[in-house]
């Protein structure tokens, strides 16, 4: 390659006019210069530019297309081609085939360099051919690449570019390399070989079988076997093997997948039980009966050697009580006076709760994981009960609180928001504790304060809401709540609508609905609050539109200013962020019933969209009825619980549009989603997606059940 010739044309490039990850892609230039220059340093400097701009976290943008030929010549010149290779395959795996979008511009440029790519596959760097055969598969171009990549298969030696062409093979063709993939698991190839064949027969749809099973089994732990493919997605075997057994949800693959996992737990061997234990925390989160099936073989493992107790501590936390036999051994770990104390009891609060709370009462204060978990971690909900001396420890700690630290004042609030009434002997300790911790202290208040002890309350938490402090708003919502003294509360709300600060007003807006009626003195400075029309806004100041909206109904039923609020964030639906305000401006049109007309044309633009069309149907539904079809927008509504996107709010659609708007196919669907074994809410945080799942599944029943039609057995 001639270098000054090419640099030349880098630099006639009409860079500043295209964009990419970071806006304008001026930078292109001098990050293709130094990929291409002596410099090892400065070019794995520019490699990583590139893959941040140009290929940013899996997307590719209108610079990226642009980018691939320059790129190409780089690696045609044998410069760091192997890197650059591998560059062009992510680009065109995160391409598409068809259409005018970024996306299929990055593909078509990938495919059109497919001449380099196939003769990579000859080279005598087998990292080249590695990479070669990847991104030649990656542009999804069957017909010019798997015959190329089935030659090269039959003459290639290297276990990794073997691996990485039958991932390939398998990529663009399963069913037509079912057969290879099956031939290829045998102890005759390579342990890379075998476990690429492995993955690629789950990917072919083949049936798994004992062969399989023994051959998967026998070549765990296995991750260090892909740890230099190029496929990511495929970086931990075991997890992938079973989760997509899992996700065919038929009974012979479930047993298959939990044959695996089960004997992979009871081996022993530490290697092969740390995949397994991580393969399983994954499947909890795809599988509804995994805590039940998991809990024999995990306690049998325990049973025979208790010493692995401390490392499946994540696993017996997400299978919860379906372990509790191994609850005396976590006692036993909690009792102690170690690092390894306070998980174990994080875990036995899991397990067997019952168990869990004296220890967690004795020694409170350091056992911040414990505590957590009794709260219900991140997105959960307590899950102790009041017991008597769990309550007297919390209060103590209370009693003291300058030396609280981390969550503590979170937890504790929580405990005595969920415990209320029953914790009512907390009240001094929690009025104590307002003054340093008034936002997570005045709920408590309200939990836990009785109609005898609201009078000395109320002095404290009108104290508290003249303060001046940060917590005034808080006070003053309890005080109000408490007392039904509104004035203080009035106070605090309009100087946050005056502040003028987006959030501040959203919040003040919020509270202010909720007052109704009471709040009408506020009217004029929520009038005041609305964003300027003529800006460039913000989320923020859309959220504070729609909770302004929601106020001017709730308080004075003034659709006619409430309409244009909602319209403009109606209207805001290209960027993805701006989803759940879209959401909420729906909520606050179905509030506006008759009223909200003006918004039907809006509302039906946005119905076919999964992550909108839930609130989309309750809205249409309160505001123009018979301009919904009831028939296709269940049918929307199962789409939007099947992709989980919205699915408990579809739920509450269907539940609306009533049973003549489902057919014979639509209450099919709504079983499966309700009986099936794949988890249909699984994202979240560890024990959270079981619980929302286990939440959504109770509620997929009842919702069935009030929907049966005229002819259905009760």
């Amino acid at each position: 390659m001639d270098l000054s010739r090419f640099l030349a044309e880098v630099d006639t490039h009409p860079w500043a006019g295209l964009t990419h990850a970071y806006g304008s892609a001026a930078d292109v230039p001098d990050c293709l210069r130094g990929l291409a220059g002596e410099d090892d340093e400065k070019a794995a400097e520019a490699l990583s530019d590139l893959y941040g701009s140009i290929l940013h976290q899996g997307s590719v943008y209108e610079a990226t297309a642009h980018a691939v030929p320059f790129l190409a010549r780089i690696a045609a010149a044998g410069i760091r081609t192997a890197d650059v290779v591998a560059l062009l395959g992510g680009i065109a795996e995160n391409g598409v085939d068809d259409g005018e979008s970024d996306e299929a511009a990055a593909r078509r440029a990938v495919t059109a360099e497919l001449p380099l790519l196939l003769a990579s596959l000859e080279a005598g760097d087998s990292g080249v051919r590695q990479a070669a055969a990847w991104a030649a598969a990656m542009t999804g171009a069957t017909g010019d690449v798997y015959g190329a990549l089935r030659d090269r298969f039959a003459a290639e030696t290297d276990p990794q570019v073997l691996a990485e062409l039958l991932g390939g093979l398998v990529h663009l063709d399963p069913a037509g390399t079912a057969a290879l993939a099956s031939e290829a698991i045998g102890p005759d190839r390579p342990a890379e070989v075998r476990i690429a064949a492995l993955m690629g027969c789950v990917d072919a749809g083949a049936d798994w079988g004992p062969d399989h099973h023994d051959a998967m089994l026998a070549l765990l732990p296995a991750d260090h076997l892909v740890a230099d493919r190029m496929d990511l997605d495929r970086s931990e075997p075991l997890q992938y093997v079973v989760s997509a057994l899992l996700l065919r949800n038929t009974p012979a693959d479930r047993d298959g997948a939990y044959g695996l996992l089960g004997a992979a737990l009871r081996t022993g061997r530490p290697g092969v039980l740390a995949e397994a234990v991580w393969a399983s925390e994954s499947v909890v989160q795809v599988s509804r009966s995994a805590r039940e099936r998991l809990a024999g073989p995990l306690c049998d493992a325990i049973r025979r050697d208790p010493t692995i107790t401390e490392t499946v501590l994540p696993l017996l936390r997400l299978l919860g009580g379906h372990a509790a036999e191994a609850g005396p051994l976590l006692a036993e770990l909690a009792s102690r006076d170690d690092g390894q104390a306070d998980q174990a009891l994080a875990a036995l609060v899991d397990v067997d709760t019952d168990r869990a709370v004296p220890f967690l009462a004795r020694d409170l204060a350091r056992r911040p994981r414990a505590l957590d978990a009794a709260c219900g971690g991140l997105l959960g909900s307590p899950r102790v009960p009041c017991d008597a001396a769990l309550l007297t420890a919390v209060r103590a700690r209370l009693a003291e609180p300058d030396a609280l630290s981390g969550q503590e004042p979170y937890r504790y609030a929580a405990l005595l928001e969920a415990w209320g009434s029953r914790a009512s002997s907390a009240l001094p300790e929690v009025l104590a504790a307002l003054g340093k911790f008034p936002q997570q202290m005045t709920r408590a208040v309200a939990a836990v304060c009785g109609p005898e002890d609201r009078a000395t309350a109320g002095r404290v938490l009108r104290r508290e809401a003249r303060s001046g402090q940060e917590g005034r708003l808080a006070a003053a919502r309890v005080l109000f709540e408490l007392t039904d003294e509104a004035q203080p509360l009035l106070t605090v709300l309009a100087e946050r609508l005056a502040d003028g600060d987006a959030h501040g007003v959203r919040e003040a807006a919020s509270v202010a609905a909720a007052m109704g009626p009471r709040a009408a003195g506020l009217l004029a400075a929520l009038s005041a609050a609305t964003s300027d029309p003529a800006a460039n806004r913000t989320v923020p100041d859309l959220d504070a539109d729609v909770a302004v909206a929601e106020a001017l109904w709730r308080i004075a039923g003034r659709a006619e200013q409430a309409v244009p609020l909602l319209r403009a964030a109606l209207g805001e639906t290209e960027l993805s962020w701006t989803r759940w305000t879209v959401a909420r401006a729906a909520r606050v049109t179905a509030l506006l019933g008759g009223e909200g007309r003006p918004l039907t044309e809006a509302l039906e633009r946005l119905l076919p969209e999964p992550l909108h069309s839930p609130v989309i149907v309750l809205a249409l539904h309160a505001v123009a009825p018979e301009r919904l079809d009831v028939r296709a927008a269940a049918g929307l509504l199962l789409d939007s619980a099947e992709q989980d996107a919205d699915p408990f709010t579809a739920l509450d659609a269907l539940l609306e549009l009533g049973p003549s708007a489902m057919t014979g196919e639509h209450r099919r669907r709504l079983t499966q989603l309700a009986e099936r074994d794949v988890r249909v809410t699984a994202s979240g945080a560890d024990t959270a997606t079981t619980s929302a799942d286990g939440r959504f599944q109770e509620r997929a029943r009842e919702v069935l059940r009030a929907l049966r039609g005229p002819d259905e057995e009760a």
